[in-house]
């Protein structure tokens, strides 16, 4: 469903927008999927609605049959800097997938009465698609910025984004979403 409005209490969480993740090889553009999480995280801010910066630090524990984060230098763990992290910004540091398992991200939200999230950031099918998943399970209305994401493999972004996400919550642009913000109806 694309989307339809952005309740008065919603959060932006980007998920896993920092410099070792944006520097894998993706389907689609780093940088404009960058850029977009930067102008919605300054269109929350300039609305005083609250920014979620979520980092992955490690792997959860667990047999897979796919590589794993073994030893990650510092930087590797940095925000990018065109998201502008501010003093209110609140920071999740995750070692799963999702951004909600093991932080305190959903008692963060409940505690601002946040009953919406839009998520953004890379990967769409990993860190983006369990993020949305965990919030849909726990009763928040969940926007995803299609164009402010993205993955290692189109065919992996595409499922999500076409099979998964409307199970989930709504699609937009982040002209859409913005324009919602600022009062519009999102036909931008």
């Amino acid at each position: 469903m694309p989307v339809t409005t952005i309740d008065p209490n919603t959060a932006l969480v980007v998920v896993d927008l920092q410099k070792g993740v944006v520097a894998i090889p993706a389907a689609h553009p780093v940088d404009q999927v960058v850029k977009n999480s930067a102008a919605l995280a300054d269109a929350f801010r300039a609305h005083g609605l609250p920014v979620v910066l979520v980092t992955v630090t490690g792997g959860a524990p667990g047999r897979t049959e796919g590589a794993r984060l073994g030893d990650i230098p510092a930087e590797w763990c940095e925000l990018v800097p065109e998201l502008n992290r501010q003093p209110g910004d609140h920071d999740v540091v995750k070692r799963t997938w999702g951004a909600f398992t093991g932080t305190d991200l959903d008692e963060y939200l409940k505690g601002r009465g946040v009953t919406q999230v839009v998520v953004v950031g890379v990967a769409t099918s990993a860190g983006v698609e369990s993020t949305a998943r965990h919030a849909h399970e726990l009763g928040y209305h969940v926007t995803l910025a299609v164009d402010a994401m993205t993955d290692r493999s189109a065919e992996a972004h595409d499922n999500s984004v076409t099979r998964i996400f409307p199970r989930l919550g709504e699609t937009g642009t982040t002209e859409e979403i913005t324009a919602l913000l600022d009062g519009g109806d999102g036909d931008a």
